[in-house]
């Protein structure tokens, strides 16, 4: 912040002055004064004690009476132990929001023609069951770190790997061939991806009576996994897909044509999308030739059943499977061929995995492995590990058919968003068309936002209800303050008031208006801190502290009726500002805000 900047730079000065001795800018500790006490910056003085050979307070009450004597940006202070508590200027402040109110972008980095490439992969769905809740925390955290990296001046390219082969999809394959007679989405009235997911429940389904039916002839769990004929079905049709036998792969083609069809649909509700998609189809025969070339080097061995493996003790891990005595490959391979060909498409300098934490030994063994192989991109490689997601009734299974459906869950969140909406007055005057656009917008971000407010890292429960409140840390009540200072603007354009381009320096301001710039020039800091931790919870719950201060100010200091004509323009510049850092904040968690409401 520019404050801050100015400020370091005086204490530099003060403590060259005062006591003879050179400091540097990271030796000079400012951090905003907390709540109880007054002022807006504190400043660490133990630092300095070495230097002053006096006491914490001492030294402090030195550094504040230079300060105030040599520093146009103070106005007064006050120490608190070894803590002195600066206040800074009126003028300093409104200088700083018109910097701000100039700056068209502020807080955004552009994007340069030489800036670094993240490559950020996020999604990743199977192709045997429609997305669900886990998958929705996952696509609004990729989409998410993507825009926010690209705040900070990266080259983002935003990748989804899917999982479009394997044992999974042959388990719906063969279901729908015993039992489907010729469905389609078309005859079904179905979504693509939901059909083919109806399709691996019933093979699980039949799964399970024939295992039931083998250990009733007294055969162990094992022994009946073993025995199982429709399991064995499934295992030679992915060998026969792997052969390449035509009938294997066209029933495989129209399937899988029916998932992307259903799952388009999804990520456009969700608004999120992808700059290049990779198929593991695709990638794990890539794997496979760099796990044999790999075994040809040494850096894998292979056992007497023909399967290949790396021993990894020495770097404190097990043994790991990466190609079955059959031939077949396993996700690692897969994961070793999509990384290759994605460093033969890109000039990648950072890989970002968007995937949960119960893969962290997976990405860990990955990036051990890349490195082994002599892919420079290994050891750098950055697993974005992030917690489950529940709903207050429970975990979410597939296999059963009771997973929380994401299509479902979006169309429910508009509904009750429309619902809660027109309760509430919210919708009063708009058309039918304004108001379904609103419930869109509003249902959307209440699911986004309480997504995206808790630290990817932790598990979490996403409480619907809760989540479409107008009031507290929720979605609505942020997009409900946008609309709000929206109407105050227009309302003093029909009113003729006019604003300037820049207020003048000598407006008495209250301590909350101070706060409030202050609060909003940390954007900028909040913005490059998210995008350093890969944590898009921050900018979240910043634009939610924004916007109760607003809220408070709103609701203590009067913005149209102002008497004094250049306190209006600047409450006006104020809430212009609140505006745009709102909808920005909001637009890099992939949340829209609506004007009217």
């Amino acid at each position: 912040m520019k404050i801050e900047n100015n400020l370091q730079a005086v204490v530099i000065k003060a403590i060259d002055t005062l006591y003879g001795q050179t400091v540097s800018a990271d030796q000079v500790q400012l951090q905003k004064t907390k709540k109880e006490f007054e002022g807006h910056l504190t400043l660490v003085v133990f630092p300095f004690l070495k230097m002053s050979k006096k006491g914490p307070e001492q030294t402090a009450q030195e550094i504040g009476e230079w300060l105030v004597a040599n520093a146009s940006e103070i106005a007064s202070f006050n120490v608190i132990k070894g803590f002195l508590n600066l206040t800074v200027t009126t003028a300093c402040w409104i200088d700083l929001l018109n910097d701000i109110n100039s700056t068209v972008n502020y807080g955004i980095k552009a994007v340069t023609a030489d800036a670094p490439l993240v490559m950020i992969e996020y999604s990743s769905p199977n192709t045997n069951k429609p997305l669900h809740l886990g998958h929705v925390r996952n696509n609004l955290l990729g989409f998410s770190l993507a825009e926010v990296l690209t705040a900070n001046g990266f080259n983002v390219v935003k990748t989804n790997i899917v999982n479009d082969r394997g044992i999974h999809i042959c388990k719906s394959m063969l279901a729908w061939k015993k039992w489907g007679n010729g469905e389609t989405p078309e005859s079904t009235g179905k979504k693509g991806d939901h059909l083919v997911g109806d399709y691996y429940v019933l093979f699980d389904k039949h799964y399970k009576a024939e295992l039931a039916e083998l250990k009733a002839k007294g055969l162990s769990e094992k022994e009946a996994e073993a025995k199982s004929t429709l399991m064995e079905e499934a295992r030679e049709m992915l060998r026969s897909w792997e052969a390449g036998d035509i009938d294997t792969v066209g029933l495989w083609e129209t399937m899988n044509s029916w998932v992307y069809a259903g799952f388009d649909e999804t990520y456009k509700k969700l608004g999120v999308d992808f700059d290049k998609i990779y198929y593991e189809s695709q990638t794990y025969l890539e794997g496979k030739d760099t796990v044999l070339d790999g075994l040809k080097k040494g850096v894998f061995y292979q056992k007497e059943d023909g399967s290949v493996w790396a021993d990894l003790t020495s770097d404190g891990l097990d043994q790991k499977l990466l190609l079955r005595g059959d031939g077949t490959s396993v996700y690692m391979t897969q994961d070793i061929g999509t990384a290759k060909l994605r460093f033969d498409d890109y000039p990648i300098k950072k890989m970002v995995y968007v995937v949960g934490n119960e893969q962290n030994y997976h990405f860990q063994v990955l990036s051990i492995l890349l490195d082994k192989l002599g892919f420079e991109f290994g050891k750098g490689l950055i697993h974005f590990s992030y917690g489950m997601v529940e709903l207050p009734e429970g975990k979410m299974k597939s296999r059963e058919g009771t997973v929380v459906d994401a299509d479902d869950l979006v169309d429910e969140m508009v509904s009750t968003a429309k619902e809660t909406s027109k309760e509430l007055g919210k919708l009063d005057g708009c058309t039918e068309e304004e108001a379904d656009n609103i419930s869109r917008i509003v249902g959307l971000g209440a699911l986004k936002y309480f997504i995206l407010k808790v630290d990817p890292k932790k598990n979490m429960t996403f409480n619907p209800k809760e989540s479409i409140d107008f009031n507290g840390n929720t979605g609505p009540f942020i997009q409900y303050t946008h609309a709000r200072i929206k109407s105050v603007l227009r309302k003093a354009e029909e009113q003729g008031i006019t604003i300037p381009q820049a207020l003048p320096m000598d407006i008495a301001l209250t301590t909350k208006e101070e706060s409030l710039v202050q609060l909003l020039a940390d954007f900028a800091v909040v913005v490059k801190q998210a995008g350093d931790e890969h944590n898009p919870a921050l900018i979240a719950n910043y634009i939610y502290d924004l916007v109760k201060e607003y809220n408070q100010f709103y609701h203590d200091y009067s913005i149209l009726k102002e008497e004094n004509t250049d306190l209006k323009a600047f409450r006006l510049i104020l809430s212009d500002n609140v505006s745009r850092i709102i909808k920005k904040g909001m637009s890099l968690l992939g949340i829209e805000v609506p004007d009217r409401m």
